[in-house]
């Protein structure tokens, strides 16, 4: 008996074709879905024998909702062998958007999106599939498409400014609100702007891909060095902090480039003579340096934690420099301090072919658990005697 389709489960699926944007979409583009009919699930005869009262409670259930006129039924009479003849009603018919809009109380929902698509077509036709595609999306950024078109026809004006996007100046945008709204501008723009326009290189949801994309000034990526012979200070500083395109271009009559990951261990790493130390890039050390052309004839030197992420990134150095090798990321240290011994929280299964045969060897044995389960030993673990 519970089966029988009632009010409430036709207003769920009407709400769910409102959730899908179907409503919305009959509504302003009108196609062939209404008039609707949604099939009822009623008694069946065995049903109709065995629970008369409840199926007739039933029929009153419908009958009065169609005569408040909330919607229009389809009956089919149904002769019983016991029973004999029988109204029941097989089919909710609605009979246009309106009133699918009207029944799950989005009919001025429909009303604001109409106007939305008035605004929003009138300035930038193109955006018509979008909005046939994302219409409920559109409906819940109603207060911000004045600004969101303002942004729009700036850029379609402007193709790729070359300026910070902190520098537009558009009444009432301001970069926090680019910001929220960097997927959604994303979508557009791809659909607004020229090919040309388009960097489609350029991925990612944070703030430096939106800004590669379409042309912002990004922020410069940042190197941070210390100078560990005190001869080659620059200007009596020995702790740098430069843009990556300045450091590029520093032409340091230095003979060796140390690179490590803990910045505590660069800070307290000894002087040594005609030689830097970088510090907390990670992953991205390799294509950070890949630049600095003069860094060709220098000796680099990487420090990192004795795990597969360890490797991986040495790895990625030789890529770009394939003169870099190691400094204490063997098998010798790994073993002399057992005690020392960390987990790798989630380690790497790459392979990785720019590492030497001791290396290779080491990282095969860190990822196969041969010493333990995700084996690690960090850097800033080790005595900096070691380096001493």
């Amino acid at each position: 008996m519970t089966s029988w389709t009632r009010y409430d489960d036709v207003h769920a699926r009407l709400e769910k074709a409102w959730h899908r944007g179907d409503l919305l979409r009959a509504w302003r583009w009108p196609d062939d879905r209404f008039p609707w009919r949604l099939p009822l699930k009623k008694p069946s005869a065995r049903a109709l024998g065995e629970h008369f009262e409840a199926a007739r409670n039933w029929v009153r259930h419908w009958q009065a909702i169609e005569a408040r006129g909330e919607v229009t039924l389809e009956w089919k009479t149904v002769n019983h062998r016991q029973l004999g003849r029988n109204r029941f009603p097989v089919a909710v018919l609605i009979d246009s958007p309106e009133r699918a809009l009207r029944l799950t109380r989005h009919w001025r929902d429909a009303q604001t999106f109409d106007r939305l698509c008035d605004a929003i077509l009138s300035a930038l036709p193109e955006l018509e599939d979008w909005l046939k595609k994302q219409p409920l999306t559109a409906l819940a950024r109603a207060d911000d498409w004045p600004r969101l078109l303002s942004v729009l026809h700036w850029l379609r004006d402007h193709p790729r400014p070359g300026c910070y996007l902190r520098q537009l100046n558009l009444s009432g945008v301001h970069t926090k609100f680019i910001e929220r709204h960097r997927g959604l501008l994303t979508e557009l723009l791809d659909l607004v702007l020229p090919e040309s326009a388009i960097d489609t290189t350029a991925t990612g949801a944070g703030a430096a891909g939106f800004e590669r994309r379409f042309g912002f000034l990004t922020k410069p990526a940042q190197l941070r060095l210390r100078i560990l012979d005190p001869t080659h200070r620059i200007a009596g500083l020995d702790d740098l902090q430069i843009p990556v395109a300045d450091f590029n271009h520093l032409s340091m009559a230095i003979e060796t480039v140390y690179i490590v990951e803990n910045e505590i261990t660069a800070l307290s790493f000894p002087s040594s003579p005609s030689a830097i130390v970088i510090f907390g890039q990670g992953y991205s050390v390799g294509p950070l340096l890949a630049g600095a052309d003069w860094l060709a004839d220098k000796q680099l030197v990487y420090w990192g934690d004795i795990d597969t992420h360890g490797f991986v990134i040495l790895d990625r150095l030789r890529r770009y420099w394939p003169q870099a090798r190691s400094l204490l990321m063997d098998r010798a240290t790994l073993m002399a301090h057992p005690e020392l011994w960390g987990h790798e929280p989630r380690p790497s299964h790459r392979d990785l072919p720019k590492l030497t045969p001791p290396e290779q060897s080491l990282y095969q044995d860190l990822r196969e658990n041969r010493y333990g389960e995700n084996i690690r030993l960090e850097q800033e673990h080790l005595p900096l005697s070691l380096i001493e």
